[in-house]
């Protein structure tokens, strides 16, 4: 009887410091009371991506949140963001993995989430090679996404339909009838130009093949919820982590079940990455500029880089390139086109409130790799930090009447813009580890805008939802996409 007693005593010890660990290392942290194993995830079921406004107002610009048994250390300042993104940078250097993440290893083995000591190792080996004029860098230089925007025009005269250019789908499914309803997809094919010797047919086909590609890719990213309504590995990873990859294990090879879905995709992206991979490997692409190439030229000019640059991480990051910055550009201008037909004043200045709007990636991921203190807390090493990059642009100490869309705010010339804090508006992340794709896209959405107001102007649908109704993943979605009208130009 006292050996079993004993027994259930150890049990419950053990259970209350797994359980109760993580919070005891932040505990003079502010923040709400937090529910027994689920944390806060009922209030952000309650209030999606706003809790974190919420609680900002309630416990200042640091505060805890528990995502499940993980607590979260959120900062919405921007002299704090500064302070965790660039004073601090090599005490929090590498991003946290979270839940959804974990469920996924095509998405770990990406640049996005790998080491910070790794991307620098890898860097160096490219940087090394450049000094030798092995290859030239940067990968995404103001010279190469010039060279892009000449590409596009290119296509574009000679192409009328958007259909026919494989880097800019259509935003929409335009109909040529006037006031023709529809949904905005915005998807981006990064694809290169169609020769002129190609049969319809084989244009066709390969539209389909990458379509699909793309569909597997969208799919793959919308389950990575960051809630209680992801796969039932993810929901674990959440409660009870170290169940979880053995949870996917056995679910991932029952048919029918989210995790079996979610694996078959990424197995079917994976398969056409290593493809593509291997196809490069084969060709000669000394010489050549684009990003792939460099790292394949890297990868044979020193046996230590093979090291780095192994066959995996080449085609994580071939995916990343190809594909990662679709979901946020696509949801970017969706934000647009659905802010300016609702603001028939402002169509000609609208990028940089559309993305203070609608933040897509509202939390930037942090953990440090030692103790530092941020905001007067001292945090252990391993602790999440996570930038409230939603909260910032929300704060009307940053953004006076933050729920009103005035593109104006962002006049250079403006006063506003000019007493503004510097890093009160990062939607592409802060410091060394900000979004590589951030020139690129901003030109990618600009373009795509300039070709779309060149023949349609848009306007809301009366089968469109008000207000919208967002899905909370690792990236911001329309749960319900956003349906308007497109109207042809006369």
């Amino acid at each position: 009887m006292a050996y079993s007693k004993l027994g259930t005593e150890a049990v419950v010890s053990g259970a209350l410091c797994y359980f109760y660990g993580p919070y005891w290392a932040v505990r003079k942290v502010p923040g709400p009371p937090a529910m027994p194993v689920v944390g806060h995830l009922p209030l952000l079921a309650k209030y999606g991506p706003d809790v974190f406004s919420i609680l900002a107002k309630r416990y200042g610009p640091i505060f805890r949140f528990h995502m499940g048994r993980q607590p979260l250390v959120i900062v919405a300042d921007p002299e704090l963001c500064r302070e965790v993104g660039i004073k601090k940078f090599k005490y929090i250097s590498n991003r946290s993995i979270p839940s959804p993440i974990a469920a996924s290893p095509l998405h770990q083995k990406g640049l996005f989430f790998t080491r910070y000591n790794q991307i620098r190792e890898g860097g160096r080996k490219m940087v090394d090679n450049a000094k030798h004029n092995i290859i030239p860098l940067p990968a995404i230089s103001p010279r190469q996404i010039s060279s892009h925007n000449a590409r596009v025009h290119r296509i574009r005269h000679r192409k009328s339909r958007f259909e026919r250019i494989n880097l800019l789908r259509p935003l929409t499914q335009i109909s040529h009838r006037r006031n023709w309803t529809s949904r905005v997809w915005g998807r981006f094919q990064p694809l290169q130009a169609k020769s002129h010797n190609k049969s319809n047919n084989n244009n066709k086909h390969e539209d389909d093949h990458v379509q699909q590609f793309i569909n597997q890719h969208i799919y793959s990213t919308t389950q990575l919820k960051m809630d209680l309504s992801g796969s039932i590995s993810i929901i674990l990873g959440l409660i009870i982590p170290f169940l979880q990859e053995p949870f996917r294990q056995i679910l991932k090879r029952i048919p029918g079940t989210m995790d079996w879905k979610f694996d078959r995709t990424n197995k079917n992206l994976s398969s056409r990455l290593d493809e593509i991979v291997r196809s490069r490997m084969k060709e000669n692409h000394h010489g050549s500029k684009d990003f792939l190439s460099l790292i394949l030229s890297a990868r044979e000019s020193e046996k230590a880089a093979r090291n780095v640059f192994t066959s995996d991480y080449i085609s994580a990051v071939t995916y990343e390139h190809l594909l990662a910055g679709s979901a946020t550009t696509s949801f970017t201008l969706s934000c647009i086109v659905y802010l300016v037909a609702l603001h028939l004043d402002v169509e000609k200045k609208v990028i940089k409130e559309a993305m203070r709007f609608y933040t897509v990636s509202p939390l930037v991921a942090r953990e440090t790799s030692a103790q530092v203190n941020i905001g007067g807390y001292v945090l252990p090493k391993g602790t999440w930090v996570w930038l409230a990059l939603g909260v910032l642009a929300k704060d009307p100490k940053n953004f006076p009447e933050p729920e009103k869309f005035r593109p104006e705010r962002f006049d250079p010339n403006g006063e506003e813009e000019k007493r503004r804090h510097p890093y009160a508006n990062i939607p592409f992340g802060i410091g060394p580890r900000a979004c590589i794709g951030q020139k690129f896209s901003l030109q990618e959405i600009k373009l795509s805008m300039i070709h779309l107001y060149r023949k349609y102007i848009f306007r809301h649908s009366p089968q469109m939802e008000n207000p919208l109704e967002l899905e909370y993943g690792i990236v911001l979605n329309f749960r319900h996409g956003v349906k308007v009208q497109a109207i042809k130009r006369a």
